[in-house]
């Protein structure tokens, strides 16, 4: 497993707690949702034989949403967090982990086009898609 044999560092981290008790989309935990994100880069890149750097794609992935608070409340000055939250992700990330550039420039611009430059490498592009496509997924698929 790829995810495993890049990512286990970050899975392993003491953060990741905070990402299994914060909820992302529907009922789905922000942990669930970057493991289900990491799988679905690797999905795409084998379904559509693509060339990237797999292990800067894991770990870019797993860290795109490592912000580690709880989006919904509002009350906390969360209310723009679509917009924000690819910098304080970064910035956690940085603090606990060894970035590569590649990894850098996927967390800071995941939410391309919401945040408005594009990525640089393929690796962001990809993860760009497959967060949507959870995303969606995630959202739709929660019990009103």
């Amino acid at each position: 497993n790829l995810i495993k044999e890049y990512g286990s560092d970050i899975l392993e981290s003491k953060n990741m707690d905070i990402m299994k008790e914060s909820i992302q989309h529907g009922r789905t935990s922000v942990y669930e949702h970057s493991i289900s994100v990491a799988y679905t880069c690797l999905k795409l890149v084998d379904e559509y034989n693509l060339k990237v750097d797999r292990r800067s794609l894991v770990r870019g992935a797993l860290l795109h949403d490592y912000f580690l608070y709880d989006w919904h409340d509002h009350d906390k000055g969360h209310s723009l967090h679509g917009f924000t939250h690819p910098a304080t992700a970064l910035e956690n990330a940085n603090r606990d982990f060894d970035l590569n550039d590649i990894e850098k420039d996927m967390i800071k611009k995941h939410m391309f086009p919401l945040t408005p430059k594009p990525p640089k490498y393929t690796e962001g592009y990809i993860l760009c898609v497959a967060d949507k496509i959870c995303s969606s997924k995630e959202t739709l698929n929660r019990k009103q």
